[in-house]
């Protein structure tokens, strides 16, 4: 093995092999613990290679290191930084987990970042798992927000969650670990890629639940200072009027899922083609009873009909990311073949 005299033909795996043996067994394996697998063996390896030393070189280095942490002045650290960094020591697919963790709800623990997460956004994932999962979940994050997710849940799937969670006995460790995997697994981390989904997308939802008049006022606005920003957002806009793009199988599973109490009250307001278009999906007798229902209502105020409109729409936009029913774009790609 060659003696090690030249600081400049030192390598990184050189330099980093080199400030571990300096620090000592104790500091070392600390950082060693760091580590995975791979970076463990190639450090292993360089540090079997590396010969003598120079107690000069390890003076240099020293200084070095000290020299560009001092030259630093003042640290950032932000998301991107901190994802850069990691992408230059381990796999993307790794990396994606971790930033996803990061970006995902506050809490030091699974249960912790559950209780920062809206009990909407809660109850519409954990509605497609199954009753003991849910029941472990819910008994796992605080009283009030588990009521709060309990009450958003379908009433018959409520309570086998209720009757599972009666019977429920101490969990055991390795099936928590089973639910909180699938939980980092497929719901924080979908939650992390809703964070970061398209800013048009994000201010189209936002416009869709903006009162019609304020909404009419900032589109007019963002038409004349930004027309290609509009045109995008209105082309994602949903609307109560966009419900006659659904097929009559979609719009009699909607009918089944709204509150009967509303619909009259959104209906007021519609269009007569979506209004001939919920009434040829009901039986005669109930679209007649729906027409006596608005009739007996007399007028109604512009407020209360935008609100039972955007639940309309909330419900089905639910239900089609749930793959119960399908609201077709108008694009050719949507076109049904017979």
């Amino acid at each position: 093995m060659r003696k090690r005299e030249d600081y400049r033909t030192l390598t990184g795996g050189e330099k980093a092999s080199i400030l571990l043996l300096s620090l000592g067994e104790d500091y070392s394996s600390r950082i060693f613990e760091l580590m995975d697998d791979e970076e463990i063996l190639e450090i292993s390896q360089t540090m079997a290679n590396l010969g003598k030393v120079n107690s000069a070189i390890v003076e240099r280095l020293f200084i070095d290191f000290a020299e560009q942490m001092s030259s630093t002045n003042s640290l950032v650290g932000t998301l991107d930084s901190t994802e850069r960094l990691l992408s230059r020591v381990m796999g993307q697919d790794k990396v994606d987990r971790i930033m996803e963790e990061i970006r995902g709800p506050a809490g030091r623990t699974m249960w912790e970042k559950l209780g920062n997460v809206n009990e909407e956004i809660l109850a519409s994932f954990l509605q497609k798992e199954y009753p003991q999962t849910v029941a472990v979940v819910l008994s796992k994050i605080s009283t009030e927000h588990a009521a709060a997710v309990l009450a958003l849940l379908p009433e018959g799937f409520a309570m086998e969650v209720v009757n599972r969670m009666l019977r429920m006995e101490a969990v055991q460790k390795d099936v928590l670990d089973d639910v909180e995997r699938t939980l980092r697994t497929e719901f924080m981390s979908n939650l992390a890629r809703t964070a970061r989904r398209d800013s048009h997308e994000l201010m189209a939802d936002i416009f869709n639940n903006l009162e019609r008049v304020v909404e009419s006022r900032f589109m007019e606005a963002l038409e004349e200072n930004n027309p290609e920003a509009a045109e995008k957002i209105r082309s994602l806009m949903f609307t109560f009027e966009d419900l006659d793009k659904l097929d009559a199988g979609s719009v009699q599973t909607l009918i089944r899922a709204v509150d009967k109490d509303k619909l009259p009250t959104a209906l007021k307001g519609a269009t007569d083609t979506v209004k001939d278009l919920f009434f040829s999906n009901m039986s005669e007798r109930a679209a007649k009873i729906m027409k006596e229902d608005m009739a007996a209502m007399g007028p109604v105020r512009l407020k209360d009909v935008e609100e039972a409109q955007q639940y309309v729409v909330n419900v089905a936009k639910d239900l089609e990311s749930r793959g119960e029913i399908v609201i077709a774009s108008g694009t050719e790609e949507d076109e049904m073949i017979y």
